[in-house]
């Protein structure tokens, strides 16, 4: 396939070949001054940067998560905490928002410009308002730091700026549904969410003592929540998977946080943590415990390739919580790993109708309205997920194959061309192409 030529008769390679070069040339000599030791840094990634990469890959990380949580009540609380410890810190200024998402894994994160989310499943081993803000206050100290910024540009040195291209998906427009469904959307969020340092733990979990003590918080939440996680990566290693492949975990982080309450923060420990109110305000979360403990035992099974059995728990689960957004999705992309498309769509289509403004529903809808042949409705679902999620290429692929399909040849070549503009490898990209040659768009 020929390469795409962009304005000024440039190749997209030749662009990104002379951006990584300017990078290495200008950047040599960029630092700031960091907000958190007030020392120089190294740094080509300026704040405004640091937002403006954030509201570009937060909304699809969060879709990719089921979207924030419908219980506004428990979001509103979680955020309440957050803006109050993120007052405190060191970068009170930048735009903090904070998300409960519906996945069920333990994790959390934080995108550079201050977009924090923290999961359900981490929420429900979670056991006081104090622990929950030692997470948090981990989260924002990551911000606080910089730590994202700063690997970003020692890797624009290292690696030239053809490190920040848009991520390559692997899906298939004509099978491997169960890929496409799984992962399409997450461009640029893998680049930010990439793993810390220890060291860069070590300094976020110092920051998070020191915020949520300024915060009236008991430093004994941060010893809580360490041993938490230390437990069930003892118990249950895959459980944290994620969680610990971006945030190293070790015996030494957990004896830090002991020493530090009894030393730097002794006179903190006499703070609440705040136990009850948490449970208070946690209490519809728990009551869809159970079913979240059989998605996250289906996740492992299904992760396992063991089909059957990981249907049965979500069988489980969705007979305890039939209208979870997360289990209706979970259980379309099992059955499409299993290539029961026909199953699958119903749930899917559930899920929409349970979540309409969250649009992961629409993405897996429009996968599999288009294997089952349903173009106008598939073209309607793709739509509508790139209205709520605009800016991934491969909706518009679908978009165009979707139209394609119905007879509408101009309008699959104009999404085809766009597609094109940002994608030129891949079969997707083969198919668009070959499409625009044999319809005389391309010579």
């Amino acid at each position: 396939m020929k390469p795409i030529y962009l304005r000024g008769g440039m190749s997209r390679r030749e662009f990104l070949k002379a951006g990584a070069m300017s990078a290495a040339a200008l950047g040599l000599a960029g630092c700031a001054k960091n907000p958190v030791t007030g020392q120089s840094q190294f740094m080509l990634v300026s704040e405004e940067e640091e937002i403006k990469m954030d509201r570009q890959a937060s909304p699809q990380q969060l879709s990719n998560d089921y979207g924030t949580t419908q219980d506004t009540f428990l979001n509103d609380y979680v955020s309440g905490v957050g803006l109050s410890l993120s007052d405190k810190s060191h970068r009170p200024q930048m735009p903090y928002n904070y998300h409960v998402v519906n996945a069920n894994y333990v994790n959390a994160y934080a995108f550079p410009g201050g977009t924090v989310a923290c999961t359900r499943g981490i929420l429900l081993e979670v056991d006081n308002e104090a622990e929950m803000a030692a997470l948090l206050g981990h989260e924002i100290g990551h911000v606080n730091a910089r730590h994202t910024a700063s690997r970003m540009s020692s890797q624009m040195v290292v690696g030239g700026l053809a490190s920040l291209g848009g991520a390559a998906i692997g899906a298939k427009y004509g099978g491997g549904w169960g890929a496409l469904a799984g992962g399409v959307g997450g461009l640029g969020a893998g680049l930010l969410l990439a793993s810390y340092s220890r060291d860069d733990e070590r300094q976020a979990d110092e920051l998070g003592m020191e915020y949520m003590t300024r915060d009236g918080y008991n430093p004994e939440g941060m010893v809580g929540l360490m041993e938490m996680l230390n437990d069930q990566h003892t118990r249950e290693p895959s459980a944290l998977e994620v969680m610990f492949s971006t945030h190293p975990m070790s015996a030494e982080r957990l004896a830090t946080a002991r020493a530090t309450a009894n030393r730097k923060y002794l006179s903190a420990k006499e703070y609440k943590v705040y136990r009850e109110r948490y449970m208070d305000n946690t209490v519809d979360l728990r009551k869809l415990g159970p079913a979240i403990h059989e998605m996250q035992d289906a996740e492992k099974l299904g992760g396992e390739k063991k089909y059957a059995d990981a249907e049965g728990k979500m069988k489980d689960a969705l007979h305890q919580a039939p209208e979870d957004y997360t289990g209706l999705l979970l259980m379309s992309k099992l059955l499409i790993a299993q290539e029961k498309y026909n199953e699958a769509l119903p749930y899917a289509m559930q899920a929409k109708e349970v979540y309409p403004d969250e649009a992961q529903a629409s993405q897996v809808a429009g996968v599999l309205l288009v294997q089952a042949k349903q173009y106008e409705k598939a073209y309607a679902s793709f739509e509508s997920y790139d209205k709520a999620l605009p800016g991934n290429p491969y909706t518009g692929f679908y978009m165009g194959f979707s139209q394609e399909k119905m007879g509408n040849r101009r309008q699959a070549a104009e999404e085809y061309y766009k597609f094109l503009q940002q994608v030129n490898q891949g079969d997707q990209a083969k198919h668009a192409y070959s499409r625009l040659r044999q319809w005389g768009y391309v010579k």
